[in-house]
């Protein structure tokens, strides 16, 4: 257990994607709630500061930084631009300490679009794939430099959604610099299923977010030809202990096999409808009566 570290995601406070969600709640107000709540730390969110300001925020609260999202357009645009970017991405990470560089592959991505999320997620084509994974081992190699691992995020509305697209990613890329987050939530709304995806690449992965999944509303959601956006602003996610995935299981598994790093608590919500620091502490009941067994008197 002295190898974990409990983080919570800033995107129950504010969304990088829609700015108008949240935008009341400050840099403190995010961070106290994260001390309230008892996480060890969080993720850098897009309105985060500079280093040394954050830093001392940080500091004064005894909170660490997980890593930071990094949409790559490794297809879209080649990989000098992509590196480029990286770089300045991994200097921000590694002054304020962080473990992971969070790589998201964008071209073609829907999921800021108004395409069904359940039905119009995009493809790559071979060559396409070719040049995906060869980017991909160079930025992770940059993050090397950095002394950060390059952790690749499957997400929905994406062309590495599936874990079909997960074991081609895997397969077509080095073991020693490009690594797996894995995300309960996204791939069981994919798939169906958390579990085959750990079970098949437990070795790769180096950075975990349990996300919470409402059946229900995810049903409806997909009956509805719904996309990303509003199928969370309609509360499709939520966290651990308040959905429908069992997170015991794959927990005992990441501790059966030594996992060793963050478990990152990420629910896209409106924190409009969905209070964070009540559903911080929801997540943290949960984990503390369920997973490690902690039970207050």
């Amino acid at each position: 257990m002295k190898d974990l570290l409990w983080g919570i995601a800033p995107i129950g406070w504010r969304n990088d994607d829609i700015p108008e969600i949240g935008a009341e709640n400050t840099l403190s107000h995010l961070l106290s709630d994260i001390v309230v709540a008892g996480f060890d730390g969080t993720e850098v969110g897009g309105f985060f500061p500079e280093p040394a300001i954050l830093n001392k925020e940080l500091k004064l609260r005894n909170l660490k930084i997980a890593g930071q999202w990094f949409s790559s357009f490794i297809i879209q645009d080649g990989i000098e631009q992509a590196a480029k970017d990286f770089h300045a991405h991994c200097a921000y990470l590694k002054e304020v300490n962080a473990a992971v560089a969070v790589v998201s592959e964008q071209t073609y991505s829907i999921q800021g679009t108004d395409r069904n999320v359940f039905a119009d997620k995009p493809h790559f084509t071979d060559a396409e794939w070719d040049t995906l994974c060869s980017g991909l081992n160079e930025l992770g190699r940059i993050a090397d430099e950095y002394g950060l691992k390059l952790v690749f995020h499957h997400h929905l509305g994406t062309g590495v959604q599936t874990l079909e697209e997960i074991d081609r990613l895997m397969e077509g890329t080095d073991p020693n610099h490009v690594h797996l987050l894995y995300d309960t939530g996204h791939i069981f709304v994919s798939d169906g299923d958390y579990m085959a995806l750990l079970e098949k690449h437990m070795n790769r992965i180096k950075h975990v977010h349990f996300k919470d999944v409402r059946e229900q509303t995810m049903t409806g959601c997909r009956s509805k030809n719904t996309c990303f956006r509003d199928a969370f602003l309609a509360g499709m996610f939520t966290v651990p202990g308040d959905g429908c995935i069992d997170f015991r299981q794959p927990f005992a598994f990441l501790q059966e096999h030594g996992y060793k790093g963050w478990i990152v608590i990420e629910a896209e919500q409106d924190p409009a409808v969905a209070h964070p620091l009540e559903y911080a502490l929801i997540a943290s009941r949960y984990i503390n009566e369920s997973l490690l067994k902690r039970v207050e008197n």
